[in-house]
């Protein structure tokens, strides 16, 4: 976070809406899209001194320097392409003790693709009646690559339209309603040094 913040802040030029909805006890859950590499390190510095525990592929681990550095962050790793129960168990522990999990519901990086949510983040959210779901959209950081062009990176936390987890609302359904609402306000886009 320390090499990420300037980066982000200043060659970024970042703005951040709704950082106000992190303050307060209680677990958060974040859901995100995910269009850049640097997307987790633009929320974590938006998230302006709140943790964020990330589920995070589990490859990422395969570099001790970089599994030191994740494990340090408080990170969670999760095998991808199968329900991995640890990495769940794993975060629904981390939010029964009030802390903050950030989720990608599409699972991936977009790579500019359209993508369909995944029901992991929502079972999450149901598995802790009291987490309050923030929902988060990211512009600009696919961006950053576009070395000598600076990017304009905007970060927005806000609550759901419609309102949290809805009673008998199914885990899938929850997703779905959520990421539309992230995805109307940052539609997919691929990172890259053309354009």
């Amino acid at each position: 976070m320390f090499v990420a913040t300037p980066i982000v802040k200043w060659w970024g030029r970042l703005r951040v809406q709704g950082a106000e909805l992190l303050d307060g006890p209680g677990p958060i859950l974040m859901w995100a899209n995910h269009d850049s590499q640097w997307d987790p390190l633009v929320i974590g510095v938006a998230a302006r001194g709140v943790q964020v525990r990330a589920l995070a592929k589990a490859s990422l681990w395969k570099n001790p320097v970089v599994a030191r550095v994740l494990d340090g962050m408080g990170q969670i790793p999760i095998e991808r392409g199968r329900g991995d129960v640890a990495a769940l168990s794993a975060a629904i522990a981390q939010l029964e003790r009030g802390r903050c999990v950030g989720v990608f519901p599409e699972g991936t990086i977009s790579r500019g693709e359209v993508m369909r949510p995944l029901s992991g983040a929502a079972r999450l959210a149901l598995a802790v009646p009291r987490t309050r779901i923030v929902a988060v959209s990211v512009t600009g950081a696919v961006d950053i690559v576009r070395f000598p062009a600076r990017p304009r990176i905007r970060v927005e936390f806000f609550e759901p339209h419609d309102g949290q987890a809805h009673e008998g609302e199914s885990a899938i359904k929850l997703t779905r309603r959520i990421m539309a609402e992230v995805r109307a306000r940052a539609p997919f886009v691929a990172a890259g040094r053309s354009r």
